[in-house]
Parts: structure tokens; sequence; C-alpha cells
């Protein structure tokens, strides 16, 4: 999810907690800006601040702002251009220019209420996109009319040039079933990469918090496992077991589930003996097709890190590429 992590959830807790809170994103962007569309700062009314809009460029400027509407309400849209100066400060190569939004909740700006149903949103994996003016007149919260935006996370000012579109996706999820070596740097990638991931295996030499550190493990049996867990449009499932009584069961259930990505390891032989079997389970060939298998891109990879990394970008390249 391309905005501050918990930036709708920290603007609840200080308004609940009485301090008021602000919120600045990043509505529009042009050169080597530092951060993207969506990125989102949180100032509650004792100066308190959590997230980012530009490295640190300008936050200090961002944060008067934030105050000075969180005391006399109402909307401002600001404009700031990175010098060269301070674009090396933060790490960039060249200037650039932001646009920053800035609201208070309440007083004009979000409604609390719409600012609770975000949160309770976010907190059940729903995707939803934020409408608002520039001007600050009209705002709602949506859940279709922007797939194109929810499919590339692509926050953005619509073509009219008066309404901003924050998407708020739920965050991208891995399940690995099998965990094998090529899935300890799978799971490293994949983490660094924005996805939160999830190691399935019952097999306790496999699956142990020893050998993913950096992952959850779910130590039941896969089919089990994806019940538990859950799988929605944001999850990507591989499986790396070889072993058909742990990956078809775990098959099954992704194939009768929403995830935009499902990979097997194994030989052209062996997908082809899988897909007999799921067509005797009764599977339809269109939905047997949703399974990349021989898993990951054709790079010729040799050892488990170059498997992992062609892995990780099939599935990266089926999310951004459909």
């Amino acid at each position: 999810m391309q905005h501050s992590e918990n930036a709708p959830e920290q603007a609840l807790a200080w308004v609940e907690a009485g301090k008021g809170a602000a919120i600045a994103t990043v509505i529009e962007t042009w050169g080597s800006a530092p951060r993207r569309v969506g990125a989102q700062l949180v100032i509650s009314g004792g100066g308190e601040m959590e997230g980012s809009v530009s490295g640190g460029c300008v936050e200090g400027a961002v944060v008067i702002e934030a105050l000075e509407v969180l005391e006399k309400g109402g909307t401002r849209v600001l404009e700031y251009g990175v010098s060269d100066g301070d674009a090396f400060a933060v790490g960039l190569a060249c200037g650039g220019n932001i646009r920053v939004l800035v609201e208070p909740v309440g007083a004009g700006g979000m409604p609390v209420d719409m600012l609770r149903d975000l949160v309770v949103l976010r907190a059940k994996r729903d995707a939803v996109a934020y409408e608002v003016t520039l001007d600050g007149t009209s705002r709602g919260l949506v859940q279709s009319g922007h797939e194109a935006r929810f499919r590339m996370d692509r926050s953005g000012i619509t073509e009219d040039g008066l309404t901003f579109v924050g998407i708020h996706n739920p965050p991208l999820r891995l399940i690995v079933v099998g965990g094998v070596h090529i899935a300890q740097t799978l799971v490293d990638m994949a983490q660094a990469s924005g996805f939160d991931p999830i190691v399935v295996d019952p097999r306790a030499a496999f699956g142990s918090n020893a050998r993913f550190p950096n992952a959850k493990v779910v130590s039941d049996w896969p089919d089990d496992a994806l019940r538990e867990i859950g799988l929605d449009a944001r999850c990507a499932v591989v499986l790396l077991t070889h072993d058909p009584k742990l990956d078809d069961p775990a098959l099954h259930i992704a194939l009768k589930s929403p995830v935009f990505y499902i990979g097997a390891l194994g030989s052209t032989r062996t997908h082809a003996a899988r897909k007999d079997r799921l067509v005797q389970a009764g599977f339809a060939q269109a939905e047997i097709a949703r399974i990349h298998g021989p898993v990951g891109l054709n790079i010729g990879a040799a050892g488990p890190a170059e498997i992992a990394v062609s892995i990780l970008a099939q599935i990266i390249q089926t999310l951004r590429q459909p």
C-alpha cells in the first residue's frame, strides 16, 4: 500500500485522544520528488508527526500549515519546489516539485466518522478510495469506479484537475506453501518489496521460526491454513513443496479464490501431472490455466536465490501487467 502505513489509524488515535489531527497528502509530483503520490504525513494538535511527504525537505513548512489548519479549519493545497541543494540532502540526484493537500480531521476537513469508516475498511482488508475535491467542498469513500488505480496502487488527481483520489489498498501478501531453501530467500526479498510474507508448512523441520525469522509461520495443513488466513485479490500464493499431498490441497483452495497469482514449483512433467490431478478433481481448464507452472520467469535461473528472483519478478509482473 502506497500510503504511509498507519497514517489514518494514527490520525484517528490522536483525534480520539482529544489532540486533534491534520493529514497532509502528496497529491501531485514533478521531477525527482522525494515521495510518490499518496504518501502521507499526520500531525497532531501538539505538533507530533508520523509519516512523511518529502523525506525531510518540507516537513517543517507542512507542519506549520497543518497547525494553522487545525486552528482555523478549511483545506489547503500547498506547492513546493525542492531545490538541488535540498534534494541532495535527502539523497536525490536532482530537484523536483510536490503539491500537498492539507486537511484537518473535522473542522471543515475530513469528518471523523468518515475517517473511522476508512480505518474499519482498512482493518477488514477492503480496498477503498478516498475522493476529495481540492477546494475541500466534497469528500467520500468509494470501493468501485477506480479499478485501474486500485490495480496499479496509483493515487492521483482526476483528469478534470478538480478531485484527488487516494487509493487505500490492503497490504500485499505472499503466502508460501513449503518452507524450503528457495522460500527463505523469496520471503526476505518479498518483504523488502512490500509484501507481508506468510510461510505455511506442517513439517516442523521446514516451517520453523528459526528458519523464517521475518515471516509469520503457520504450521497447519495447507488447506486449513489458507482458509484460516483468508485469500483475497491482494494475495499471491506460491507452492514449493514438490509434494502433491501438500501442494494439491492448497491449490484447491487457491483456485477457488480471487488471489492475483498462483505459482507452483516443478518441472514441465511435474506440472502436467498436477494438471491431470486437478482435472480429475473437477477443475476446469480455464481455472487450471491460472497456475504459473513451472513457477517463475524463464531467466535461466540457477540455484535457490536466482529461482526466488524469477518467482518474485513473475509475481510483480502479474500484479502490474495483468
